[in-house]
């Protein structure tokens, strides 16, 4: 088993392409979190107000069950969490699998895929989810192409904490 974990929410499988490279760079396990209900295009509709995203996102405490329940987080030192930035933060579901997680000495270092988007208070966020015990690191966005050297610059980041 790796020190490393590689957790991350795709709908469109950006992320997920972007999760296992990282996870294939930094021989890091993957574990996907993958919502019971999986997600359709009508539910990702922004536009309208009663779509199940639009509604999940507008309720700070909604956590959509998760089909696989999270890993046991005890054997890894660092967790790199990925998802879509919806609405300037992490999805609910993300949300799921942090707080069914104890990140207690863990290092958590999160990354979103957004095509613009930044990530804004998203790592203050999901500080105070997973609490003061656990150290979130400044998170990184990624959008468009992004080359592997650039990911192995920010890689080798880890590797000081």
């Amino acid at each position: 088993m790796s020190k490393t974990l590689v957790a991350y929410f795709s709908v469109s499988d950006t992320t997920k392409k972007v999760a296992e490279e990282i996870a294939k760079e930094e021989n890091a396990d993957l574990f996907a979190i993958v919502p019971e209900k999986p997600y359709t295009k009508e539910d990702l509709n922004w536009k309208d107000k009663q779509a199940r995203s639009t509604v999940e996102m507008a309720d700070p405490n909604c956590h959509p069950a998760m089909a696989v329940p999270a890993p046991d987080l005890s054997a890894y030192k660092t967790i790199i969490i990925g998802f879509p930035i919806w609405w300037g933060r992490e999805p609910s579901i993300v949300d799921t699998f942090l707080t069914s997680c104890n990140f207690a000495g863990k290092i958590v270092v999160p990354f979103c895929t957004s095509g613009g988007s930044g990530m804004g208070r998203t790592c203050e966020r999901i500080q105070n989810i997973v609490g003061k015990e656990a150290k979130v690191m400044e998170g990184r966005r990624i959008g468009g192409e992004v080359s592997m050297e650039d990911l192995k610059i920010w890689f080798d980041g880890f590797q000081e904490w």
